[in-house]
C-alpha cells in the first residue's frame, strides 16, 4: 500500500471474528463514513465485533458500545 492511500483513506473497518482473528474490511475517507459501514455490519447480529481506527494508531480500540 501507498503512503498516499493511507492519507486519502486513513479510516479502517476491522472485523473481529469469535476465534480472535482480526480482518480489515475497508478504508474509508472520513470516520463518520467508516463507522456508517462499521455499524450497518453490526446491525446484522453476527458473532463478529466491527470497529473503527485510525491508520497506523499504535492500539486498536474496539467500539463495545
Amino acid at each position: 500500500m501507498s503512503e498516499d492511500s493511507a492519507v486519502l483513506l486513513p479510516w479502517l473497518v476491522i472485523r473481529q471474528d469469535d476465534n480472535g482473528n482480526r480482518y480489515r474490511v475497508g478504508r474509508y475517507a472520513t470516520e463518520v463514513e467508516a463507522r456508517e459501514i462499521a455499524d450497518s455490519l453490526d446491525s446484522r447480529g453476527h458473532k463478529q465485533l466491527y470497529w473503527v481506527e485510525r491508520f497506523g494508531s499504535a492500539t486498536p480500540s474496539p467500539d463495545l458500545a
